[in-house]
């Protein structure tokens, strides 16, 4: 049994964030949930994905997070608890949507999950999605821990259904991925057939139905206004003259801060848990028994902008200070030496920082820059698109896309110019064809292509552009945990009643007239159908399979063979200064490969001048 599944009311276990959420849906009752998997916030679906398995519960990976959502606001309005997951960008791409199911609605709950990604350990941006909140008119709640998390989930659904409206649930990393003992609690039975009530003068948008909407949204903000003054999610902690008030896992940083400092008797602490639409009373009594108050958000000024506001409103005058030079930043994630700084600086708190520890007679740790794994396809293929492009002295732009290839951009492969978001590849791609005479070629992963590509591919037909799109195919959705997409065969997962898309029919069905299979292993014959795609005038796709070596490991696929170097070496180096393979390393100057991280893709012996690469004997590898 899985352990999220644990009817043991009261039992303590060690829980990441995303498990903590993912049990916390389950003890709500959730019945339907959907997602695109997106970084921080993939493990919450691989646990209900497990779950799905031996439960009745059901769980898709959608195509994208637009298409996630809909899927999600059509189960959510035929009575059933659901659950919406993605990362901060993708909310962007369900964007659409769920501008308009404000409007419209929901009849069971609703929860859509925005897991934010302060300094982007995994993302091209930091976004702050409380905006989207207000920008929405949805009530949004933010965890101040992992094992908050949990009960918080629950609140959400019970909030979703008393409101009748989706409920933003945002995190960010450090909730994410934290670890905390949690205390499980009964789990309620979950409902999973629903029934939707047509009703078409409350669910179809047009102009007419959509202004008795808004109105109706409008309404129900008033109702989650009182909610949220009511809510114990919003709590003040301490007594004092000086206040802060902050959000999510600040709260844990401005807790230590006042520990540390020895300062409860003069700080006092308002958590905005219940953080839109934010309780105004509340927190404009808050600023009434202050002094000075100082605001501790991670990103964007939300807070700070409307507790100055109300402030205003309220005729206070009091010094409330938050963004600045001097305090704290709108960049990257807080920690807590850098809170307990800016407390005691704000309020002029004598502040003795601890000795740190020496850690001179320590190594150095060595550095370990993100990189393409050993044996990745993606590698090879990169290397044989530029190689070609080389031997036929093309001036070329390489627009990429979100994946584990978007590190094709670092030397020595250097195959990424330009990108902005996921499917951007192949538009931008148009956009560089048409606005210049170099020859371009864009590179797509298969999940990429499925999540938002093809409209790009079509767009690129239709005009006629000339582009070559390089699709990546590896098999699986391979950067954020080898989740499933629609081309996967999902009998690699053991399970059955699946369909599986062709990418090549699809492209063929978009009117490309010119695609090219490759199997990237294979060197020569490679470069030699790439080159026939680059020469064609127009639209031409090159589709390059090979399944991920971390994924064909994990289901038994990989061949059992490495590779070493022997005496023929001259050490010209071409296997590190082309294609730098992670197996490679260097001993007294010479090249080496290391048998154990070497997965026998033979892309390296291929490439040697000398030969000099061959194959352990089968006992050795």
């Amino acid at each position: 049994m899985h352990k999220l599944l644990q009817e043991q009311k009261g039992a303590k276990i060690m829980l990441l964030g995303n498990e903590s959420i993912a049990r916390g849906a389950i003890e709500a009752g959730v019945a339907f949930a959907t997602t695109y998997p997106g970084t921080p916030s993939s493990e919450i679906s691989l646990n209900l994905f497990q779950i799905s398995q031996e439960s009745d519960l059901y769980f898709e990976y959608s195509t994208n997070e637009k298409v996630s959502l809909e899927v999600a606001a059509a189960a959510a309005n035929s009575g059933l608890r659901t659950l919406c997951m993605m990362k901060h960008v993708g909310l962007n791409v369900a964007a659409d949507p769920l501008m308009t199911l404000a409007y419209v609605g929901v009849k069971g709950g609703l929860v859509i999950i925005s897991a934010d990604d302060p300094f982007m350990f995994s993302s091209q941006n930091e976004q702050d999605n409380r905006y989207y909140a207000k920008l929405s008119g949805l009530p949004m709640l933010e965890p101040s821990c992992v094992a908050e998390a949990k009960e918080m989930m629950i609140q959400a659904f019970d909030l979703s259904e008393k409101l009748q409206e989706p409920v933003i649930f945002r995190t960010t990393t450090r909730i994410n991925h934290s670890s905390a003992f949690v205390d499980l609690g009964n789990i309620k039975p979950r409902i999973v057939k629903g029934r939707f009530e047509r009703d078409p003068f409350n669910y179809v948008t047009v102009p007419a139905v959509s202004r008795n909407l808004h109105v109706k949204l409008l309404k129900n903000i008033k109702k989650a206004a009182l909610e949220s003054e009511a809510s114990a999610l919003n709590f003040i902690n301490g007594d004092g003259p000086f206040g802060v008030i902050c959000n999510g896992v600040s709260l844990s940083y401005v807790s230590d801060a006042i520990k540390d400092l020895k300062v409860a008797d003069k700080l006092k602490v308002l958590r905005i848990g219940f953080s839109n639409p934010l309780p105004e009373n509340l927190i404009k009594k808050f600023l009434a028994d202050c002094r000075k108050v100082l605001i501790v958000e991670e990103g964007e000024p939300f807070l700070e902008e409307a507790v100055k506001a109300m402030a205003q409103e309220a005729g206070l005058t009091l010094e409330i200070k938050g963004k600045s030079d001097k305090l704290f930043s709108r960049l990257y994630e807080f920690d807590p030496a850098m809170v307990r700084t800016s407390i005691a600086n704000y309020f002029d708190l004598p502040d003795k920082p601890g000795i740190a520890v020496s850690t001179d007679d320590l190594p150095e740790i060595p550095a370990r820059p993100p990189n393409l794994c050993a044996g990745c396809s993606h590698r090879a293929t990169f290397y044989e698109v530029k190689t070609a492009a080389n031997e036929m002295s093309l001036d070329t732009i390489y627009p990429t896309d979100i994946g584990c290839y978007t590190l094709g951009f670092l030397p020595p492969l250097s195959m990424g110019d330009f990108v902005i978001c996921m499917g951007s590849s192949v538009s931008s791609a148009c956009g560089f064809a048409k606005a210049t005479d170099q020859k371009v070629v864009a590179f797509i992963g298969d999940s990429t292509f499925f999540h938002s590509g093809i409209t790009g591919l079509i767009n690129a037909v239709f005009n006629n552009h000339n582009i070559t799109l390089v699709i990546l195919d590896n098999s699986i959705t391979a950067m954020t945990g080898h989740q499933p997409n629609p081309g996967v065969d999902m009998n690699n997962f053991n399970l059955s009643g699946y369909g599986q898309v062709k990418i090549q029919e699809i492209v063929k069905a978009a009117g490309v007239k010119h695609i090219t299979m490759i199997k990237p292993f294979k060197v020569k014959k490679s470069i030699s159908e790439i080159k026939k795609a680059l020469e064609y005038k127009g639209v031409s796709v090159i589709i390059s399979q090979e399944i991920c070596s971390l994924y064909a490991k994990s289901i038994k696929q990989l061949s059992d063979r490495s590779f070493y170097i022997t005496d023929k070496c001259k050490n010209h180096r071409d296997c590190i200064n082309e294609i730098a393979c992670p197996a490679f390393f260097l001993d007294a100057d010479q090249v080496k490969i290391d048998a154990v991280a070497c997965v026998g893709c033979a892309v390296c012996a291929q490439i040697c001048p000398e030969n000099a690469i061959l194959p352990l004997p089968k006992k050795q590898s």
